[in-house]
């Protein structure tokens, strides 16, 4: 048996270990909607205006349209590595390897700093509630170890965990929501957020940035189609119902948050005091202790994210490692959950190390840390859809399998386009993500392409040196169970 075409007992995943529900809880975990709604949307509103509900209405719409042909990819080619081997399966293994490397550093970059993020609101929660005042270093490190053992764990127990946390902190944002909707907020319900034409103005490049990046990590699902129930519907269902969800849930909330101050009032609010104007909103409509149960969640939003995107970025290590592309130790499972045991161990040190080293320098563990990671991992995502939604084209031209054009040219192709008129908004506008001065931001939006090199050279010296590996790349076959 080729070890190339075929997992081992150690380095298969647990089969029929996730269902539907379970990898839709990853997804919008991962996106942190809590956490997205109170931090970035008043940035959302500040550069969009009113319109900023339609933003992430046409995020989520581009998003939707890059799922059809993501999710029929997904059905023909089950792999922990998804990019990877969709892009590896469309346009070549190099490429793949490349786009591989590219996502180890996205996801693990995002998995990775949300960890000093956590600190920082836990720090800045429990201090102003309870008076607790602990470093922010000794609350990352709490989420930091919650983080590895649910993610050295069976992936069921994560799937549980995310669903709880996911339903408190969507909960919240409906008690807000609901309320101001239903009375008409402080100047009438106004319709102008969804007058699509009004929305491509000045400021649509910076609105793009954050809508689009609000739905990160949706496409993760496919990640788990390995152990996924019955994964031919499992991951398509779970995506839809993830994208819908998010993109429905956002633009109801961010016009609630509008609706909540007045759309003559809102984008003022949202330029003076954005860190807050969520806050201050519930505090008004709702009351006091939903705020502070509000400002709570953000630490167990976060703490979610974390999570999801650990689970996301051991699982590429594994598919990786098990294909010959990293050390093939990395593709150990633990024998009895069948989880990336060890990829997932490695995940939780680099994480360690890397805080440290920030940490050393003296760099501020939002500002710097957290930001500076995201303005590595958001474009590289985004940089993988784009050759993602190329790749599926490639990948039927050669053979339809009697999909329908909608879905195996129609629709990737429009999501190459749109994701790639995004990639290069963000590009010109990263410093809305990172707050950092243009030399900052070149630096780090070179990082995704070095990767990418470095992949090509790897994937290329694989095939020097054993050609039979390389013909198994992008390949891997699932024992059924």
């Amino acid at each position: 048996m080729d070890t190339n075409q075929q997992t081992t007992q150690t380095e298969g995943l647990r089969h029929g270990a996730v269902g539907m529900w379970d990898l839709v809880f990853f997804v919008v975990a991962a996106a942190a909607p809590l956490s997205v709604m109170s931090g970035v949307s008043p940035l959302a509103i500040g550069f969009g205006g009113v319109q900023a509900p339609g933003g992430y209405l046409t995020g989520g719409i581009v998003m939707a349209v890059f799922a059809v042909g993501f999710t029929t990819m997904s059905r023909y080619v089950p792999n922990a590595g998804a990019f990877y081997a969709y892009i590896g399966q469309g346009l070549g293994r190099t490429v793949g390897v490349g786009a591989a490397f590219v996502a180890l550093v996205s996801y693990v970059s995002i998995a990775i700093s949300f960890i000093p993020a956590l600190g920082v609101f836990a720090h800045d929660t429990f201090d102003s509630l309870f008076g607790i005042d602990l470093p922010w270093g000794v609350w990352a490190v709490i989420g930091g170890v919650l983080v590895a053992a649910l993610g050295y764990l069976n992936v069921t127990l994560s799937a549980k965990v995310l669903g709880l946390l996911l339903g408190l902190e969507v909960l919240i944002l409906l008690v807000f929501a609901v309320p101001v909707l239903l009375q008409g907020g402080e100047e009438g319900l106004s319709f102008d957020s969804f007058n699509l034409v009004d929305m491509f103005g000045p400021g649509v490049g910076a609105l793009f940035v954050l809508s689009f990046g609000a739905f990160l990590g949706f496409e993760s699902t496919a990640i788990y189609s390995e152990e996924a129930r019955d994964r031919r519907r499992t991951v398509a269902r779970a995506t839809y119902v993830a994208v819908g969800f998010l993109a429905v849930f956002y633009t109801i909330v961010v016009w609630a948050v509008i609706m909540a101050y007045g759309p003559n009032d809102a984008v003022a609010e949202a330029n003076a005091d954005p860190t807050n104007m969520v806050f201050t909103a519930t505090e008004e409509w709702v009351g006091a202790p939903a705020a502070d149960m509000m400002r709570i969640l953000i630490v167990t939003s976060t703490l979610a994210a974390a999570l999801a995107f650990h689970n996301a970025s051991s699982r590429y290590i594994h598919a990786l490692a098990r294909e010959g592309v990293l050390p093939r130790v990395g593709a150990t499972t633990n024998a009895k959950t069948g989880s990336p045991s060890l990829a997932s161990l490695f995940v939780s040190a680099l994480a360690l190390v890397v805080i440290l080293v920030f940490a050393a320098f003296g760099a501020d563990p939002y500002l710097n840390t957290f930001l500076w990671l995201n303005g590595i991992g958001i474009p590289g995502i985004i940089a993988l859809q784009v050759l993602c939604s190329a790749a599926i084209v490639a990948f039927f031209a050669r053979d339809s399998r009697g999909v329908h054009v909608v879905k195996r040219l129609i629709a990737p192709l429009v999501a190459t386009i749109a994701l790639a008129v995004a990639l290069t908004l963000i590009a010109k506008n990263l410093d809305l993500l990172t707050g950092a001065e243009t030399a900052v931001n070149v630096a780090l939006m070179s990082i995704t392409p070095a990767a990418f090199v470095i992949g090509v050279l790897v994937a290329l010296r694989i095939r020097r040196t054993d050609p039979e590996a390389y013909g198994g790349l992008t390949t891997t076959e699932v024992e059924s169970t």
